[in-house]
């Protein structure tokens, strides 16, 4: 049986053997040697082991995968597979292995922090993906509205709860045959996430006689879960915003050696409570209690008070939906696509799948549980009946697309109330469909990458009429005859006023508008009504991201312009302030001078592991922002550095996958030193694709085998 790894100019894999099994292998091998660090940091990381590896700095996070169970629930989602799916996975996980043995996991990350890569477990795949997902959901959000609710009212949570979520950026469009220069379908988009280096993204090919598949995989990960091209269907997700996780406020009290939590039906015994040792290089062991409740793992919290335990489908239902990526790679048709992802479970994803015969399908894929919608704004008591979760899951049937879909993190892609509760605004949906409907007939996939790199600000008609209204001093009803500004501050608000709303990186108005909303959240976050959110809470350091509250302002900003007076907060005087700090300091320069990539390398958060050793990249001036369809997000009030933005961007097309075209942000390898590390990386930055190569004699074949 042989195996065959190739690569195209840009370092990228393409696999190629005689079994799909042989081909897992291949792919963990391959997985194993290119991306040999970041695999085994997410193995680390799944397992609650990276302050063992790297120091104290990984106390926090390894307290939290300990007590939510991350490598149990892997352990018994594995055990749940199908015979075929299971024995799949094991491969996988034996190219690894197989490539540690053969000598060939080594990476400077290892030698600069005196650690070293071990035998991975069957199951440590559905680990890796539990880490890249258990905070991509909706509970952190539940804590800062916990949060919020206590310090201003339950009122309080619509400033920050309307279409005001964190972190949402992802795009992914179809348009169907009838309106493309080919006749066949097209599908588009750009997936955002942390952009970390190396990227969590790796394109790769994997071929066998079953089936011949293009697409983005996670690292440490077997198949092509989310972006992948068959030659005859192409399938594309965004993150459905659905709301699938719950926290419950637990009562529990101890009896002797047994926790007792207090449920609808009284105080029951805990279902699993023992306790686990954290190892801590250059520190001393921690010991860990892990509760599990009839509702979840109890996630922090205890016997002695605040308790919240976290449910979610993963570990009620003992399966993620491994059991869909088999039946991807086998996908002939947009209904195959279809079909394949009804085994899927989180996180929930809008799915966008197009075949060469011309079908188009539009569908949510996941399970979002029965229950009361309360449970979707904040933690609620486990011991109220009315909360608990019903046993069934929301029905999401797909529908046929006949001309132009789009999902950009929006209400009406997502499924709105019946999925989720917050949704990102439709701006990037509304401008990418009338990109699309300015295409007529016509499109093609150079239009896709074009529309892709559009740099509008969506939000910026809310902040242009903000600026008009400044011509009204604050509490006047009508424009005074000088106004209310300095004459500078109106010459600066002038300059904004005849500024188009692109955030180009070569522009020095869109600079000039990003230090004023920088200012304006500033001052808003500092307003006697948002002031107090600054509080501590009794939540871990983990989540404090979520809890960061000029972070909030700046993601809320839209929602705080239009409601902000109601709840006491006077945004004509905060932004009459930004606008007169801001043009006292006279901001010079471009917007891309500011708004720069910042990987995150697993090693920036561990100093005690070696935080010296991080590669670095060039620095790279980007386009667009947050609320963009080019949507590089940048946290106004905090930084204007861009660390979330598109991880990959691809455009697949249906009439000849030869057509389609794809880019990572930096690279195939994780290697520093190839010269693959961060080639992509202008290419990319100025919007550029790389053509998905599709044969073989173009190809640069290895030498080594890997078995």
């Amino acid at each position: 049986m042989s195996a065959e790894t190739y690569r195209d100019a840009w370092g990228i894999p393409h696999l190629r053997a005689d079994s799909a099994d042989e081909l897992a292998f291949l792919q963990g091998f391959n997985a194993a040697s290119d991306r040999s660090w970041q695999i085994e940091m997410e193995r680390w990381r799944s397992e609650g082991r990276t302050a063992e590896q790297l120091g104290t700095d990984g106390v926090e996070w390894d307290r939290f995968a300990r007590r939510s169970r991350l490598d149990d629930t892997a352990r018994r989602c594995f055990t749940n597979l199908d015979a075929a799916t299971r024995h799949w996975c094991s491969a996988y996980v034996d190219g690894i292995n197989h490539a540690l043995g053969s000598g060939l996991r080594d990476a400077p990350e290892f030698r600069d922090t005196n650690t070293a890569p071990a035998p991975w477990e069957p199951w440590t795949p559905l680990g890796v993906f539990l880490v890249h997902h258990i905070l991509f959901g909706t509970f952190p959000n539940k804590l800062w509205r916990a949060h919020v609710t206590q310090i201003l009212g339950a009122g309080g949570v619509e400033l920050f709860s309307i279409e005001a979520p964190v972190w949402a950026g992802s795009n992914a469009w179809t348009a169907a045959g009838g309106l493309t220069q080919s006749g066949f379908p097209l599908i588009a988009g750009d997936p955002h996430r942390l952009m970390e280096l190396p990227g969590v993204y790796q394109q790769v090919r994997l071929a066998c006689p079953e089936f011949d598949v293009v697409g983005l995989a996670f690292p440490g990960v077997p198949g092509i879960p989310h972006f992948g091209h068959t030659g005859t269907a192409a399938w594309a997700v965004t993150n459905a915003m659905a709301d699938y996780q719950d926290l419950y406020s637990e009562q529990l009290r101890r009896e002797g050696h047994v926790v007792l939590a207090l449920g609808p039906d009284g105080a029951r015994p805990v279902l699993a409570q023992h306790q686990e040792t954290i190892l801590v290089r250059g520190g001393a062991a921690e010991t860990v209690e892990v509760i599990e409740t009839e509702r979840g793992p109890v996630i922090f919290g205890g016997v002695d008070g605040g308790a919240l335990s976290l449910r979610t489908p993963a570990r009620v239902a003992g399966t993620l939906g491994f059991e869909a990526l088999l039946p991807l790679l086998r996908s002939r048709s947009a209904a195959d696509v279809e079909t394949a992802l009804e085994a899927w479970v989180e996180p929930v994803n809008c799915v966008l799948a197009a075949d060469s015969d011309g079908g188009v399908r539009q569908l949510v894929a996941g399970k979002v549980p029965v229950r009361n919608r309360e449970n979707r704004v904040r933690p609620v008591p486990a011991w109220s009946a009315e909360h608990q979760w019903t046993g069934g899951w929301e029905a999401m049937p797909g529908t046929p697309v006949s001309g132009l879909a789009v999902n950009a993190n929006d209400r009406e892609s997502g499924g709105g109330d019946r999925l989720g509760l917050e949704f990102a605004p439709p701006h990037r949906a509304r401008r990418i469909r009338q990109l699309l409907e300015e295409g007529g007939t016509g499109l093609a996939t150079a239009d896709m990458a074009r529309i892709q790199m559009d740099s509008r600000l969506g939000s910026w008609p809310a902040f242009r009429a903000l600026l008009q209204g400044l011509t009204s001093g604050p509490g006047s009803d009508t424009p005074p005859e000088t106004g209310s500004l300095s004459e500078t501050a109106l010459a600066f608000r002038e300059r904004l006023l005849d500024w188009d709303g692109h955030m180009h990186a070569d522009n020095d108005d869109a600079a000039a508008f990003a230090a004023w909303r920088s200012a304006l959240v500033l001052a808003l976050a500092a307003s006697p009504a948002l002031t107090r959110l600054a509080a501590p809470t009794s939540y871990p350091p983990l989540f404090a991201p979520w809890l960061n509250p000029v972070a909030r302002v700046g993601f809320a900003l839209e929602t705080l312009l239009a409601k902000g007076p109601a709840h006491g907060i006077d945004v004509v005087e905060a932004a009459t302030r930004a606008l007169e700090e801001t043009a006292a300091a006279a901001p010079a320069g471009t917007w891309g001078a500011n708004h720069t990539v910042l990987p995150l390398h697993a090693l920036s958060d561990h100093g005690t592991g070696g935080a010296a050793a991080v590669p670095a990249v060039p620095l790279t001036q980007l386009s667009g922002d947050t609320a963009c369809v080019l949507s590089t997000e940048s946290l106004p009030g905090l930084t204007d550095r861009s660390f979330r933005g598109p991880v990959a961007r691809y455009v697949w097309d249906l009439e000849d996958r030869a057509n389609s075209s794809w880019v990572v942000p930096f690279g195939a390898s994780g290697l520093p030193e190839s010269p693959h590390f961060a080639s992509q990386l202008p290419l990319w930055a100025a919007g550029d694709l790389i053509p998905v190569i599709t044969d073989w004699e173009h190809l640069t074949k290895e030498n080594h085998d890997p078995r």
